[in-house]
């Protein structure tokens, strides 16, 4: 006897069933339709387009006033364990569980389902990323040029469950437990980049740095001089990235040069989204590209890249030789012996964001960094044995995020493929 079952949505284990989410689940709704005025201060309304990656990106979420936001609240109100849906716009489909106790936000044309407790909203969350959930999502959509999903769709959402609990609680660990894998190292990643940022301003921007009793140099009253940038210690000088690198320029042509192709070349390509993204060498594009060109823009150890084009100032380093290419939507920089780790923390400096930002100002269309914004930017000359102290120091922070990085990517790498064969029953656990 065969161990699946024929129904409307294909072949599904014997012992599973569907179960529409308007059943699934206590409640179905979705968020305001209403356009609420902005205000500086209140509450963030989030909309379609700031549910992105598992996650909400507030960042450019308008305020709304206590009024609003309690209007919208009483009709459809997120609390812990909701999972809400983008419902329209290029993010259409994404989702996000709610694991927060306080909630301080209102939704617009957001889809809010409420299960009944936290092992049917997880097993819905993961239920969502999977193949049976997208194909759903993909035939579901309507409209072309903004495609959206309605709120009946959502209701008719049909999701395969487990008739076994112990089963579906086994399948949500286990998930469970590569997504909080994933969390804590993203987290850790942003606590490493905090205290390397700490590190930077304590030494560079306040000077702080211990001097030769292990004092911290500017409170114990060691001697400062005036300068450009103001008040440096004495010895120190004022200089630019220019005077600390070797080579400088602009990526291949990503049309004519270096193409993005998806068979397997063995040269991979860094772009704008690969940095924004902070993706693994693994998950960079494969590229066409001569002998020449390759040679010409190979990226090698302690090379330094940064965005020009779109999202300015994005930097990162290269730890090892690479059988890879930038593209001319990046600067590439080689520093000086020594300088590497120096000059990379500058670039991620608060102080060479506000620098950037000018261009961002300055302009009305698509902002493009020129190579000599970038080489002008003023950077300490300090002593060696200060340079080599520090690079001591946040060498270790850096190369714990690129460890981390690799890491979440393998993570996430098991998960893609784990998740859709758990959530249709292709891969059974043992309870």
């Amino acid at each position: 006897m065969s161990e699946w079952k024929d129904t409307e949505i294909g072949q599904i284990p014997l012992d599973w069933e569907i179960i529409k989410a308007s059943s699934y689940c206590v409640k179905v709704t979705d968020g305001t339709h209403d356009s609420p005025k902005q205000k500086e201060k209140g509450f963030p309304l989030v909309t379609s387009k700031h549910i992105k990656g598992e996650s909400i990106n507030f960042d450019d979420a308008y305020l709304i006033s206590k009024e609003d936001y309690e209007k919208i609240n009483q009709r459809s109100k997120v609390d812990q364990w909701d999972v809400i849906i983008s419902m329209i716009g290029e993010y259409c489909g994404f989702s996000y569980i709610e694991e927060n106790e306080t909630i301080n936000y209102a939704i617009k044309n957001v889809g809010l389902f409420k299960p009944n407790d936290e092992l049917d909203s997880k097993w819905l969350f993961y239920y969502l990323q999977g193949r049976n959930a997208k194909h759903y999502i993909g035939y579901s959509r309507t409209g072309t040029s903004q495609p959206y999903l309605t709120l009946g769709a959502l209701r008719d959402f049909p999701i395969i469950v487990p008739t076994e609990k112990k089963e579906k609680e086994s399948i949500v660990k286990t998930l469970d437990a590569l997504r909080y894998k994933i969390t804590l190292l993203r987290q850790q990643n942003q606590d490493l980049e905090e205290l390397a940022q700490t590190l930077f301003k304590r030494w560079f921007v306040e000077f702080e740095f211990p001097n030769e009793n292990g004092e911290p140099y500017k409170s114990s009253c060691s001697k400062m001089v005036e300068s450009e940038l103001g008040e440096i210690p004495e010895g120190w000088r004022v200089k630019t990235v220019k005077d600390f690198i070797t080579k400088y320029n602009t990526g291949a042509d990503a049309i004519q040069k270096a193409p993005m192709v998806d068979e397997d070349t063995g040269v991979r390509c860094i772009r704008i989204g690969d940095l924004s993204n902070s993706r693994d060498f693994n998950q960079w594009g494969f590229t066409k590209i001569t002998p020449e060109n390759f040679k010409q823009f190979r990226l090698l150890k302690n090379d330094i890249i940064i965005t020009r084009t779109s999202l300015l100032g994005l930097s990162y380093l290269i730890i090892e030789d690479l059988d890879a290419v930038f593209n001319n939507g990046s600067i590439r920089i080689r520093p000086k012996n020594g300088y590497a780790i120096y000059l990379y923390s500058y670039l991620r400096s608060q102080d060479f964001n506000n620098h950037i930002s000018k261009i961002t100002n300055e302009t009305s269309t698509r902002p493009n960094m020129k190579m000599d914004y970038l080489l002008i930017y003023n950077v300490l000359d300090i002593p060696n044995e200060i340079l080599e102290k520090y690079t001591g120091i946040a060498e270790s922070l850096i190369f714990k995020q690129y460890e981390n990085i690799k890491e979440i990517q393998t993570l996430t790498q098991l998960r893609n493929t784990l998740l859709p064969k758990l959530m249709s029953g292709e891969l059974r656990v043992k309870m």
